[in-house]
């Protein structure tokens, strides 16, 4: 599948968001990395197999924090 040396990380690897990017849609916010992994601008993913991986965003200072 991946022609780039060294490859790229699978899908299922936990590092599977250092593939490279072969198509990128900032208007709509994801990319399409070598993988087939759909990247989202929020951290989310789409992984070939229908998996969701949620947005790991961390929160915003303040946000969420007892008063």
């Amino acid at each position: 599948m991946c022609q780039h040396k060294p490859s790229c990380p699978d899908a299922d690897a936990p590092d599977r968001e250092r593939a490279r990017t072969v198509a990128y849609h900032p208007a709509v916010g994801y990319a399409l990395l070598c993988n087939s992994v759909l990247h989202f601008d929020d951290t989310g993913e789409l992984l070939p197999d229908g998996q969701i991986i949620a947005p790991r965003r961390p929160l915003a200072a303040g946000i969420g924090a007892a008063a």
